[in-house]
C-alpha cells in the first residue's frame, strides 16, 4: 500500500493538476433555501476538535478548500490524507480492523460499506441527519440509499453522480442513416447497417473487464427489473439463477455474435482512453460508459468533438416486453464519507459536524460544479443552467434525479469475492467461452459458498 500524499489542510494550497474524473459533491443548494448553519464555518463550538480524513485521489481540490475554510473558522482541526485508488481498499481494511483507522473515510457504499456495518466498524449517521431533515431530504433518495444499510444511513455522498450513458458520434450515425437506438431491437438492427458503412457499432474497453458490467447490469434491469439484482445483493437462495440474468447474458452474446463490438474489443484498454478514441475518431458509432468519461476523456482528448455538437448522448435502450423501467440507470451513485466506530467522541462530533455543515455547504456545491461535477442534490437546476456545459450537466442531473431506480455498479454492490467472480465469468460471456446458463450457475455457486 503506497500513500499518494499527505496534506495538512489550511496550510497547503489546493492542488490544481489532478484530473477530476470523479469530482466531490455535497448537499446544499441556493443560499435562500439553506439553513444558515449549513455553510462553511457554520460548525458547532461543542464539536470543535480534531479528526483525520482518508480519501482516494480525485476530490482533492474541493475537499482542500472545504477543510481549509473549516479549520480557519475555528470549527476544529481536520487533516486529510489522499491515496491512490487501487491500494486504498486493503490499507483501509487493515487499519479499520486494527482499530487504527481515520475518523472519516471515503468508500463506495454498497457491499463494501455493508461489510463494515456488519462488523460494527462504522458509526450510524441516521440520528444526525434526521435532526436536520432539510439537509437529508435534498440528497437524491437513490443516492442516499447507496450509503444506507438495513434502513440506516452510514454514509453521505461526497462527489458527483455518475450514471452510465451512451456516448454517440452523431455524424457517424447520420452518415449511415441510423437513428439513435431507443430499444434493444433498434440497436441490434443498427449493427449490420453500421458495419456496411465501415464503422464498428459499439466501442468497449474489454481488456479492463469492468466495462462489461454496464451491459449485464442494464440488460438485467431492463428484462427483469431492479428486484432481480436486489435479490442477489440480499443473498437470496439461487438469486443468480433468475431467468432475467440468463436472458441478459444471452442478449450480450447475441450482440457479440452479430459483430456489435469493435474488432479485438477484448484487447482495448479502458483505462487509457482507447475506447473513447475509437468513437471520437469515427471508427465506432457508440460507447456505453460512465458520466466520468465526458470530462475525464472526451473533453480533454477531443474538445472539438464535444463542443461542436458532434458528440451526443442517450440513455440505455428499453427492452420491449421487459419488466424494467426505461428510466432506470446504473453507475456510480457517488463516493461516500463514513465515520469509524472506534473514533473518540470528540472525533465523532467534529466529523459529523463537518459532514453535515462543511461537505453539505453552498460553497462546497459551487466548487464541485466548477470542476464539472453534477451533485446528487435537488434544487440545482438554475445553477446547472449557468455551467459551461448546461445541456450535458442537465442530462446527467435529470437522469439521476428522475431514475426509477439507480443501481450501484455491480462490482461495488457485491462483496469482494462475488465481485471478482463476476468480472471473471462475465469476461467469459463476452468472449463466448461459457453459456449464459453456465455464467449464472458459476456465480450462484460462489454466492452459496459465501
Amino acid at each position: 500500500m503506497f500513500m499518494k500524499g499527505k496534506r495538512t489542510l489550511g496550510l497547503v494550497a489546493a492542488t490544481s493538476g489532478l484530473a477530476l474524473t470523479l469530482a466531490a459533491c455535497g448537499s446544499s443548494g441556493d443560499s435562500d433555501e439553506t439553513d444558515s448553519s449549513a455553510t462553511a464555518g457554520g460548525g458547532s463550538e461543542a464539536s470543535a476538535g480534531s479528526a483525520t480524513i482518508w480519501v482516494t485521489a480525485g476530490t482533492d481540490s474541493v475537499l482542500e478548500a472545504s477543510i481549509a475554510d473549516w479549520n480557519s473558522a475555528g470549527n476544529g482541526e481536520l487533516e486529510m490524507q489522499v491515496f491512490e485508488n487501487d491500494p486504498y481498499k486493503q490499507k483501509l481494511r487493515t487499519a479499520v480492523s486494527a482499530g487504527e483507522g481515520p475518523a472519516i473515510f471515503s468508500g463506495w457504499g454498497g457491499g463494501g460499506l455493508a461489510e463494515y456495518v456488519n462488523e460494527g466498524a462504522v458509526e450510524s449517521l441516521q440520528a444526525a441527519l434526521d435532526a436536520e431533515p432539510e439537509l437529508r431530504d435534498r440528497i437524491f433518495p437513490a443516492v442516499l440509499s447507496g450509503g444506507t444499510v438495513d434502513g440506516e444511513i452510514y454514509g453521505v455522498p461526497l462527489n458527483g453522480v455518475q450514471p452510465v450513458v451512451f456516448y454517440i458520434n452523431q455524424p457517424v450515425l447520420d452518415d449511415a442513416g441510423v437513428a439513435v437506438p431507443t430499444t434493444w431491437d433498434e440497436l441490434m438492427a443498427a449493427v449490420p447497417v453500421l458495419q456496411e458503412a465501415g464503422v464498428a457499432p459499439v466501442s468497449i474497453g474489454g481488456a479492463s473487464k469492468w466495462p462489461y458490467l454496464m451491459w449485464i447490469a442494464y440488460l438485467t434491469d431492463r428484462v427483469g427489473g431492479p428486484e432481480v439484482f436486489d435479490a442477489v445483493v440480499a443473498g437470496e437462495p439461487d438469486a443468480w439463477m433468475d431467468p432475467a440474468i440468463i436472458e441478459a447474458a444471452s442478449m450480450i452474446q447475441d450482440l457479440v455474435e452479430a459483430g456489435g463490438f469493435v474488432d479485438g474489443f477484448s484487447a482495448v484498454d479502458a483505462n487509457q482512453g482507447a475506447a473513447e478514441a475509437l468513437v471520437y475518431t469515427g471508427k465506432a458509432a457508440m460507447q456505453l460508459q460512465g458520466a466520468w468519461a465526458y470530462s475525464g476523456t472526451y473533453l480533454t482528448a477531443a474538445e472539438d468533438f464535444v463542443t461542436s455538437g458532434d458528440m451526443t448522448w442517450s440513455t440505455f435502450p428499453a427492452v420491449e416486453g421487459g419488466a424494467g423501467d426505461a428510466s432506470n440507470v446504473t453507475g456510480n451513485l457517488s463516493s461516500y464519507f463514513s465515520i469509524t466506530a472506534d473514533s473518540t467522541d470528540e472525533e465523532k462530533a467534529t466529523a459529523t459536524d463537518w459532514l453535515l455543515h462543511g461537505v453539505m455547504s453552498d460553497d462546497y456545491i459551487d466548487d464541485l460544479m466548477d470542476t464539472g461535477a453534477v451533485p446528487p442534490i435537488s434544487g440545482l437546476e438554475d445553477k446547472l443552467a449557468e455551467t459551461s456545459a448546461p445541456e450535458w450537466n442537465e442530462f446527467v442531473y435529470s437522469s439521476a434525479e428522475d431514475a426509477g431506480n439507480f443501481q450501484l455498479s455491480w462490482d461495488q454492490a457485491l462483496d469482494a469475492v462475488q465481485a471478482d467472480a463476476l468480472l471473471n465469468n462475465l469476461e467469459k460471456v463476452f468472449l463466448l467461452e461459457i453459456t449464459p446458463e453456465e455464467f449464472a450457475a458459476n456465480l450462484n455457486e460462489v454466492a452459496q459458498q459465501g
